[in-house]
């Protein structure tokens, strides 16, 4: 049977801070009330919500201030991480919320593993857009750089795009077809065709006009 609960702040998909929703109750037990992100909504915790509404509010917004302020510092920020794989790209293991949430700690920017959006974990090497959420209303991406070396990890900030061996093989062997078929399209070009004589230097003048 659903629950109903006031939301002590904005949470995704669900309301607006004061929004009175229902919800399944092993959501509400395990995440929005031990994270103190609701109340449920009886009649005194609505009372008490309302008398607190404006100081509630002016905390959030102090919040998100500083949210706000610390997503202008990350939104152009590159961690790298180092990690074994295959000439596929696959990796052996995956990058977890964890392992992102720690890089960027290592980086000087001190988030949770909660505050990142990942639904699953990274399994491949390359460069990865992540949603990190420094409030509920304030979300910046990062660049979560895979690579199997420093050098590596170096092309991918300047750019870079990592290519399987397999691709890569193929890429080079199509390269090489399109080269051979110019060449041999330009060769064709320059050979005259059969039985045409080659174009004299200038054509002789037109015999002067009778008077």
């Amino acid at each position: 049977m659903p629950m109903n609960v006031i939301l002590l702040e904005r949470v995704p998909k669900l309301g607006q801070m004061g929004d009175v929703v229902k919800v399944k109750p092993g959501y509400a037990r395990n995440f929005l009330l031990p994270q103190k992100k609701a109340l449920r909504a009886t009649k005194d915790n609505i009372a008490y919500f309302e008398s607190q509404r404006k100081v509630l509010e002016a905390q959030n917004l102090e919040r998100r201030t500083e949210a706000e302020a610390a997503a202008a510092k990350m939104k152009d920020l590159k961690v790298i991480l180092i990690r074994q794989a295959s000439e596929a790209l696959q990796l052996y293991g995956s990058v977890t919320s964890r392992d992102i949430a720690e890089a960027a700690d290592a980086a000087g920017y001190k988030i949770g593993r909660g505050q990142v959006e990942l639904d699953t974990p990274i399994k491949a090497l390359g460069a990865h857009m992540i949603k990190i959420h420094l409030h509920p209303e304030v979300l910046v991406e990062i660049a979560v750089l895979v690579a199997r070396s420093p050098d590596e990890a170096e092309f991918l900030v300047k750019g870079g795009t990592l290519v399987a061996e397999t691709e890569r093989a193929a890429l080079e062997a199509a390269e090489a077809a399109q080269r051979a078929a110019e060449q041999a399209a330009a060769l064709f070009e320059a050979k005259p065709a059969e039985g045409e004589a080659p174009a004299e230097a200038g054509a002789e003048e037109a015999p002067a006009a009778e008077k």
